[in-house]
């Protein structure tokens, strides 16, 4: 059954897994708030568990924001967890601070915390990184209303490198157009506790204002960048040719970057967002994604079932239907 809360909105998400189960990290906010939109300054983090990846066990919350002037003063956004080397499970996820209670001005930070059993998690306030505004834009640079450095995604350097990559949802300092900004940022880790911010791994001006929950993934010995971009959020040609968004896909190189987003392709429509790929019991990718909008153009919030992702040699990434998960 697709993942949801009888009272509470559910939209964006991640997971780990422990080899016998998997662990639903998801954004929840209550529907009492009245305006979906609301949800985005009130996003608290819950945990749920599966053995299939479609019945779902809900733990309940397990990471609430810090309040005062922490990172994560306001809200708890997406992240990404992996198992620590030296023992353990790392969490970076996105830090909220908004501004002010009339304004989507926010500041985002990416925040870390730690767990010995994917339940219980301790955050690590040193441990934070900001965007570095020699590399990335921040806020008051351009007319964007926010400081894009969020939606962490931590993975093994490519290439055979040793140490750590984070793909960052950020925006390049530089551009013509100050709404086509959005890139693929990166920063680096040696010993994935001390991180430091990179160069861009993809340009300005390729059509998106932002590039959102970012996820590398290698299928059939492809590696292919999954992002989530919405139809309000295109810009440049795409935006005037009148392109509708939802969740992009792009073969990248294997060694790392450059990433060409400009040539991505749009393999969900925006019914579906923020997507998820995880690998079932059997080795086999299947993406998942929370329920964006119904027919009328309304947020729903959930998480869909499972659908098989494949590779073709004609069309790339291919995204089937929902179809029996292997265990």
């Amino acid at each position: 059954m697709p993942f949801s809360l009888r009272d509470h909105w559910v939209w964006d998400f991640w997971f780990a897994d422990d080899g016998e189960r998997f662990h639903l990290y998801y954004l929840h906010a209550p529907c009492s708030l009245g305006d979906p939109h609301l949800r985005h300054r009130n996003a608290r983090l819950g945990h749920a568990i599966s053995t299939d990846l479609r019945e779902w066990e809900d733990l309940g919350p397990c990471l609430l924001p810090s309040g005062g002037d922490a990172v994560d003063a306001d809200a708890t956004w997406t992240g990404s967890i992996v198992r620590d080397p030296a023992g353990g499970w790392r969490m970076h996820y996105t830090g909220s601070r908004f501004l002010r209670p009339d304004s989507h001005a926010n500041i985002e930070t990416v925040a870390v915390a730690t767990s010995t059993d994917l339940h219980t998690w301790v955050k690590h306030p040193e441990l934070s990184l900001s965007a570095d505004p020699a590399l990335y834009e921040t806020l008051g640079h351009s007319v964007w209303p926010e400081e894009a450095w969020r939606d962490p995604w931590v993975m093994p350097a490519p290439g055979g490198a040793t140490g750590w990559w984070m793909l960052v949802t950020a925006r390049s300092r530089d551009g013509a157009d100050e709404l086509d900004r959005g890139v693929v940022g990166l920063a680096v880790s040696d010993d994935l506790v001390t991180w430091r911010a990179a160069p861009a791994l993809s340009a300005p001006g390729a059509g998106f204002k932002h590039l959102e929950v970012p996820q590398i993934i290698d299928i059939d010995g492809h590696d292919v960048l999954l992002f989530s971009c919405d139809t309000p959020a295109l810009a440049g040609a795409r935006e005037a040719r009148g392109e509708t968004g939802g969740v992009w896909a792009v073969e990248v190189p294997r060694e790392g970057g450059p990433y060409a987003p400009e040539g991505a392709r749009l393999i969900l429509d925006e019914s579906t967002y923020a997507a998820r790929a995880v690998r079932d019991r059997s080795g086999r990718w299947q993406l998942l994604g929370f329920r964006n909008l119904d027919e009328s153009g309304a947020f729903v919030g959930g998480i869909t079932d499972p659908m098989p992702l494949s590779w073709s040699a004609e069309s790339g990434l291919v995204v089937g239907a929902v179809a029996e998960v292997g265990r």
